[in-house]
């Protein structure tokens, strides 16, 4: 498995290339975001670990740099800034998970395993997926509700795509966490709820009938109103 690393300082850069090493990861470096995006738009890389905070181009711009490059390369952000905007703004430019420094190193590896086994098992291509007049191309990426066109962040339309996979049935946040952001994420967090309400605004707000529906104590679940 290859890895770009891009992380400006270098006791970090330095101790997290020297550990993914030992794991047997092949682990490219950059230290600032302008390498970094260079190197992500040609290494052909199977991981991207991506600060926030870099000098020359921040992370955020690199990650969408990236993501508009290549929608299905992982790219995990590992930086100091660990508020619920900031994870937002991390995700909605296009990151698969988020870890807040100072972390464990195999909470780290259990991060990345994950990611690649979404990788792997992703279909090439997958059957549209509808409720009522709300559909979801998962092979294009578009999203209509009564024949209207909706966009969505990343972030967004996976949420969507995990609730509808299971219309009907009530979803924890804990099961939202487990398969939308593939690890328990931050349990302690509200990014789920704000992410329900960006949906709610997007695919409810104007149309009816209501399609998600929140079940207090218990979850979230998909179904005509």
């Amino acid at each position: 498995m290859k890895i770009l690393l891009v992380e400006d300082e270098p006791t970090v850069a330095s101790f997290l290339h020297q550990g993914l090493s030992e794991q047997q990861y092949i682990v490219d470096l950059a230290a600032d975001g302008l390498m970094g995006l260079r190197l992500a738009l040609v290494g052909g890389y199977d991981l991207v670990i991506l600060d926030q905070l870099l000098p020359g181009l921040s992370g955020l711009e690199v990650c969408r740099q990236v993501r508009a490059h290549d929608a299905a390369v992982p790219i995990l952000m590992l930086t100091a800034l660990g508020e619920t905007d900031d994870k937002i703004r991390g995700l909605d430019a296009g990151a698969d998970d988020y870890l807040v420094k100072p972390f464990a190193f195999q909470e780290l590896l259990a991060r990345i395993r994950a990611l690649a086994r979404r990788r792997l098992e992703a279909p090439a291509t997958e059957a549209v997926l509808r409720l009522a007049d709300l559909t979801l191309d998962p092979s294009r990426k578009l999203v209509t509700r009564a024949g209207q066109p909706v966009q969505l962040t990343a972030r967004e339309f996976a949420l969507l795509e995990y609730l509808l996979r299971n219309q009907g049935r009530v979803v924890s946040r804990v099961d939202i966490l487990e398969h939308v952001w593939e690890t328990s994420f931050d349990t302690g967090s509200n990014v789920i709820d704000v992410y329900i309400n960006f949906l709610r605004k997007k695919l409810d707000k104007d149309f009816t009938p209501r399609l998600i529906h929140t079940l207090v104590g218990m979850g979230y679940t998909m179904k005509e109103e």
